[in-house]
């Protein structure tokens, strides 16, 4: 039944019916046959009665789950429900007939509903697509679509593709599309800072949401969403929580190309290289500290260490680096692949923390790297 019900709600909601249809029989027929095999009596009063078989039983479970659905009113009785579901499950090929979501109420999906999401669909591809599309174009897929086209745009990349369509529902005005094979939004944004009209429909969903971008760059948005959600493991339940690539512009920026981050660790710390796992680990603390706090006394602070332990341990590294720590540039580079292999580290920490607890893995949120404090040169 859960499976039917995601599977229900993963599609459009002019959808609903059609997949209904196509399933309710299915899962009506699976329900009889575990109920005779799972209870002898049972299954021995249909062999013994001639007016009972199994599909009489199919019919009335059918009409049961419709009520249960909301498709069918309870007062009308267990034989409407029973043909209710006879109807849904044989007219499932030519659907002529009346509509379970008419009977409540709500209107079938029309060929214009079609179009329009068609349109909806077309105006995503073009506004992801890395050859721009002209103005004209837009502004004719846009008023198909009716989703008046915004100055500037979120993305929104949910770890459970199938939360994508509910998410839509909610947020009402997101345009859905597929992006790098995933399902994703697009979200109209008039304030960059602007963060209190997503957070209470994310609430409890494991998604990263891309910076706010001009429509030309939304597949811009799109890609850091991905790019992120790639790089944070996926909790779920009450743990489940999204992120947001504000938050991780430095962590992308230095992750954006892990080969790359790895070559820039191996040539700037290549004098730790000759040193046992624990020393150059020690070193590499002590450096990266030194370097985001400007001085011993700062490092020490951050360290949990006396700052004479700070001084020792900068004298071995001036031994190993040379004048090269009094360098601006030589400061920076370090201080660059320090952070990117830390944040590598912390990566694959959180992955297999996660792998051990669970084994589906997607994507765990960085604490944000503070990138606007500068090393001063103040000596050793």
């Amino acid at each position: 039944m859960c499976e039917l019900l995601n599977r229900i709600w993963s599609r459009p909601r002019g959808e609903w019916t059609r997949v209904l249809r196509r399933e309710l029989p299915a899962l009506a027929a699976e329900i009889v046959e575990e109920l005779l095999h799972g209870d002898p009596e049972l299954s021995e009063l249909v062999d013994d009665n001639d007016a009972v078989d199994g599909e009489l039983l199919r019919q009335r479970v059918e009409g049961a789950l419709l009520t249960a659905l909301g498709y069918r009113d309870p007062a009308d009785g267990a034989d409407a429900g029973a043909e209710a579901g006879a109807d849904a499950g044989a007219e499932a090929g030519d659907g002529s007939e009346t509509d379970p979501h008419t009977e409540s109420g709500t209107e079938p999906e029309t060929e214009e509903s079609q179009v329009g999401a068609q349109a909806r669909q077309e105006l995503f591809a073009a506004l992801t697509d890395d050859r721009a599309a002209s103005a004209s174009s837009l502004a004719e897929l846009a008023q198909a679509a009716g989703w008046p086209l915004p100055v500037a745009v979120r993305a929104i990349a949910l770890a459970a593709p199938g939360e994508t369509r509910q998410l839509a529902a909610v947020l009402e005005d997101a345009l859905v599309g597929v992006f790098a094979g995933r399902p994703c939004l697009l979200v109209p944004t008039s304030d960059p800072d602007a963060r209190t009209p997503l957070e209470l429909p994310l609430r409890g969903r494991c998604a990263a949401v891309g910076h706010a971008v001009p429509l030309r760059d939304a597949a811009s948005s799109l890609r850091w969403a991905l790019r992120l959600l790639a790089l944070t493991p996926a909790r779920g339940g009450l743990d489940a929580r999204t992120v947001f690539v504000d938050d991780h512009l430095s962590t992308l920026l230095l992750l954006q190309d892990e080969p790359l981050a790895h070559a820039l660790a191996a040539r700037w710390l290549r004098p730790l290289a000759d040193l046992t796992p624990r020393q150059s680990e020690r070193l590499e603390v002590t450096l990266l500290a030194w370097l985001e706090g400007g001085g011993a006394p700062e490092a020490a602070k951050a360290l949990s260490v006396h700052p004479q332990t700070v001084r020792y341990r900068m004298r071995q590294l001036e031994k190993l680096f040379g004048t090269g720590l009094r360098d601006p540039r030589t400061r920076f580079e370090l201080e660059m692949a320090l952070r990117s292999r830390r944040l590598m580290a912390q990566v694959r920490r959180r992955h297999s923390r996660v792998g051990r607890r669970t084994p589906r893995v997607v994507t765990a949120d960085f604490t944000p790297v503070v990138v606007d404090r500068m090393a001063r040169v103040n000596g050793l």
